[in-house]
Parts: structure tokens; sequence; C-alpha cells
């Protein structure tokens, strides 16, 4: 069994519920998952004693892509989370009208892999909420529990 820690930023209650979707079928095939607002932790150490972080934030940005309020500290101080060696991966939500369309997911896996990180799924960008499409998130959610 393995524990993997889920983090978001929302402000819609989008990346929330696939955030809350992705935990579910984590912890329905085994595994701890432990979901938690990106405005509720502190970077420090955080990925200590968890085997995969997964880490969502819905962006958007018209001229520079813009992350969500709560996720954004968390993002700068992603150097004092423990990633190196680590297991990532990224989700989001976003609204395909802009430029910067889930533009959080490449950015944060990218800044994870230069941290030291291994990203362990292709990240999931998607409009809406979970229910939008429900085979993305649990193909996302099954790629991630092999890389476990």
């Amino acid at each position: 069994m393995s524990k993997v820690l889920i983090i978001y930023g929302s402000s819609t209650g989008n990346t929330e519920s696939i955030a809350q979707k992705i935990g579910e079928l984590i912890a329905a095939a085994g595994h701890e998952a432990d979901v938690k607002n990106a405005a509720d932790v502190n970077a420090d150490n955080l990925t200590e004693g968890y085997d995969a972080t997964l880490f969502g934030c819905s962006a958007w940005g018209e001229e520079e892509l813009e992350m969500q309020d709560d996720f954004l500290p968390l993002f700068e101080a992603f150097d004092k989370a423990g990633l190196s060696g680590h297991k990532v991966a990224a989700f989001a939500s976003g609204d395909q009208a802009y430029p910067h369309f889930c533009g959080a997911v490449d950015a944060i896996e990218e800044r994870a892999k230069e941290l030291g990180a291994t990203v362990i799924a292709e990240g999931l960008k998607m409009e809406g909420d979970a229910s939008n499409d429900p085979g993305a998130v649990s193909a996302f959610a099954q790629d991630i529990i092999k890389n476990l």
C-alpha cells in the first residue's frame, strides 16, 4: 500500500472535485490518499512520509499564466517541499478560452523535474469539474496507481 498526498488549489470547486475523485479512485485501489487544500498546507517538507504527491491547480491567463491564489505560494516554495527523488503528477481544470489552458500542469511538472522529482503520469488537463470527463479522471488515476 502506498501513501499519496493530493494537494489542490481551487477557486470555483472544479479542481477540488477532480482532486476528490482522484483520491477516491486511489483509495478504492487499496492505497491511502490524503486530499488537502493548498491553503491549508505549508511547503516545508510537504512530501515527507508520502510515496507520491499529486498537485492540482486551476490556471488561466491572457498574456501570462496565472495560478490559483491559494496554490501560488506553495508553488513558489516548491524548493522546500522535498521533491528530490519523489514521485509527482499534476492535474488542472481550466477554460479553453484562455491561451494558457491548464498551464499549471506544465509549470508544476517543469519545476518538479528541476528539483529532482520524477513525473509518474502525463498531466491531466480538463475543462470543468470531474463529472465533465470521468473517463479522463479515471485514466489519470490508473496511471498514478500503476506507477506508485
